[in-house]
């Protein structure tokens, strides 16, 4: 999975009135704004060995050492990098928890089309349960306005929901992560065990044969919780995650009723997941 590092605008401008929409006259790489930089060393992180080299990065990007020692700070602070003396390597090269705003962009007409598929699975009334993630996200862009109550740990997707006057929403609490702006913890398993619901719609990072993976254990207790919650229970992934196995298995496959991805999913994989169990929706 690929990573990208976005650039915070305010209005158009950053904090130094410099324009960060549209394109920049070409300039020295010691011109780049810090999330350029960052997201360069993440790019040559990830095109070589999975590590990087302060000396080296110096050169490259023509700043001081110290420079590139507060980028690294920033990426090993989201999750990205891990320090060492005289450079960093990768966390999770492969596959990689992308922040969710470059998520969100990503394979967005795959996710749009798992969407309009999950949207057809939903009950004209009952409880529906979602997690955090890109294509949860783009769900509820497309989320029908209908008697439902929905109860979910997905920040970003809260607000789009409580738009629509017939859904009751209920946050999940817990600790907001930087990567996925989801809710996580004990507060929230805590609340999902006393509750049930009718459909959960819950992503992954990786999915085979072995079952569905996440990237930390936080993340899986709160999607294991919600699979065990709700009668009905909806895998939602882009192609891309199939074959792929992450840190954490928090599933296995035959505890899902349906798994709905995109049309590019390899027929390989597509026919082990059939073999588990599971309705195949391809979208």
């Amino acid at each position: 999975m690929c990573v990208c590092v976005a650039i915070a605008a305010a209005a158009g401008h950053n904090s130094r009135g410099r324009p960060t929409s549209g394109a920049r006259p070409a300039s020295r790489r010691s011109d780049m704004y810090p999330a350029e930089r960052q997201s360069e060393i993440v790019r040559l992180a990830r095109t070589g060995d999975g590590s990087v080299m302060i000396s080296a990065l110096t050169d490259h990007l023509e700043v001081t050492a110290e420079t590139i020692r507060r980028d690294l700070s920033v990426l090993e602070r989201q999750g990205i990098l891990h320090r060492h003396r005289g450079g960093a390597i990768l966390r999770d090269p492969e596959p990689f928890e992308a922040a969710i705003g470059s998520r969100n962009e990503r394979e967005r007409d795959a996710k749009l089309s798992i969407a309009a598929r999950i949207v057809e699975l939903l009950p004209d009334d009952g409880v529906v349960m979602m997690d955090s993630g890109s294509t949860t996200h783009v769900l509820a862009e497309v989320f029908p306005d209908r008697e439902l109550t929905v109860v979910t740990n997905n920040i970003p997707a809260i607000s789009l929901l409580a738009e629509r006057p017939r859904l009751s929403v209920f946050a999940l609490p817990g600790r907001v992560r930087h990567v996925t702006h989801g809710a996580v913890d004990l507060w929230g398993w805590q609340r999902l065990a006393k509750l049930r619901g009718d459909v959960a719609i819950v992503g992954a990072n990786g999915v085979t044969s072995h079952g569905a993976t996440t990237t930390i254990p936080e993340e899986a207790a709160l999607k294991s919780a919600l699979v065990k919650a709700a009668r009905f229970r909806v895998l939602a992934v882009t192609s891309s995650k199939l074959g792929r196995e992450s840190f954490c298995r928090y599933a296995d496959l035959d505890e899902f009723d349906v798994v709905v991805t995109d049309s590019a999913a390899p027929p390989d994989i597509a026919d082990e997941i059939r073999a588990a169990g599971p309705e195949l929706i391809l979208a």
